[in-house]
């Protein structure tokens, strides 16, 4: 995740440049650019999840045309725990602290939510593979149920990781 706030700290222009040397600006400079990092990776993850969704959609199609209305109860179940993983990806508490902010993030929190963020972008990957892997069963005709079991797990353990997230953000509260 360092190099995502790397890159964006380096992308600023002259004028932030120039603000950044007054004593007290950077710190309010770096507050703004780990708020733009936070919300590009949580964008991106919110984004990747959404199209994991529209995937399962096809798939389910191509489950029922093979005749698969029995399993349709499951993938809906699937995907009703996906859309509330990508809502709370979405809309989840930001990973910083502003001047006035009643949760104050020092570095090494920031760092731990950054490892969080990281596990979330791996989680929309493993969807991705839980995804092929039901859609080969489906072609095959053959482990349908392993995998949507399989799928449905990972979804559990992507919102169970986030919920450690929100954890971490709320019991900074509790200690700020």
């Amino acid at each position: 995740m360092s190099d995502l706030y790397d890159r964006i700290t380096g992308e600023t222009g002259t004028f932030e440049r120039l603000l950044a040397r007054l004593p007290g600006f950077s710190g309010y400079m770096d507050n703004k650019a780990r708020r733009a990092a936070d919300r590009m990776v949580r964008d991106h993850v919110a984004d990747q999840v959404s199209e994991r969704i529209n995937r399962l959609v096809q798939i389910e199609k191509l489950l029922l045309d093979a005749g698969g209305l029995s399993y349709m109860s499951k993938t809906s179940g699937i995907k009703t725990r996906m859309q509330h993983y990508h809502d709370r990806v979405k809309a989840g508490a930001p990973g910083y602290s502003g001047f006035f902010a009643e949760i104050k993030i020092g570095p090494e929190q920031l760092e731990s939510l950054y490892m969080f963020d990281e596990q979330q972008i791996r989680f929309a990957d493993q969807f991705q593979s839980g995804l092929d892997a039901l859609e080969q069963a489906v072609a095959g005709q053959s482990g349908i149920d392993e995998a949507l079991a399989a799928l449905d797990q990972m979804v559990v353990e992507a919102n169970e990781a986030f919920s450690k997230r929100d954890d971490l953000i709320t019991g900074l509260d509790a200690s700020a």
